[in-house]
């Protein structure tokens, strides 16, 4: 027996194209206009949070991260920055497995709290690597990490908001109905 199914493969690849496409197209315009690093986060832990839910497969969510980074530096070679995403999708990956999936997706106020707590977490992650390794110009990176972190805690929202109406609305991947 395989452990990536079809289904899981589509999810994975619906994820990393979403955010992918995103983050190569929306958020550098959103960068250049404020330098304001929470676009790729938000997108990111939107892409991540849904994955994970929708899979509940250890390693989708960092499949997913690693993708997005090949992706984008293979589009945009400089876009080194990459790096700090794919040890936040890592972390975000063992955190939820840690908790469980059942813990984190299928009971409401408890599953609200982790997603929005790990994406919160590891997008500061990602704002720590990124600010201490890959900026060109100084900034002090408890203020960077701070404004990823942000990024995330947003991701996570609208992340768990989607997830909430695909439930209400009785729209799940099939292992969980």
């Amino acid at each position: 027996m395989t452990y990536l199914k079809t289904q899981d493969i589509a999810a994975i690849a619906l994820c990393t194209a979403f955010w992918g496409v995103l983050n190569l197209t929306l958020a550098p315009l959103i960068w250049q206009m404020t330098h304001l690093p929470f676009t790729c986060d938000l997108l990111g832990f939107v892409s991540l949070t849904l994955v994970a839910w929708w899979t509940r497969r250890f390693g989708a969510a960092s499949l997913t991260g690693l993708l997005v980074a090949g992706l984008t530096l293979s589009l945009r070679p400089n876009a080194f920055y990459m790096f700090g995403f794919i040890a936040a999708s890592i972390s975000f990956d063992i955190l939820i497995r840690l908790v469980g999936y059942h813990n984190s997706f299928d009971k409401p106020l408890l599953s609200i709290v982790s997603i929005i707590s790990f994406s919160t977490i590891c997008a500061g992650l990602a704002g720590l690597i990124i600010g201490r390794f890959f900026l060109e110009f100084p900034v002090a990176l408890e203020w960077f990490a701070g404004m990823h972190a942000i990024g995330g805690f947003i991701g996570g929202i609208v992340g768990v908001t989607i997830i909430r109406a695909l439930v209400a609305r009785k729209v799940m991947p099939s292992h969980i109905r």
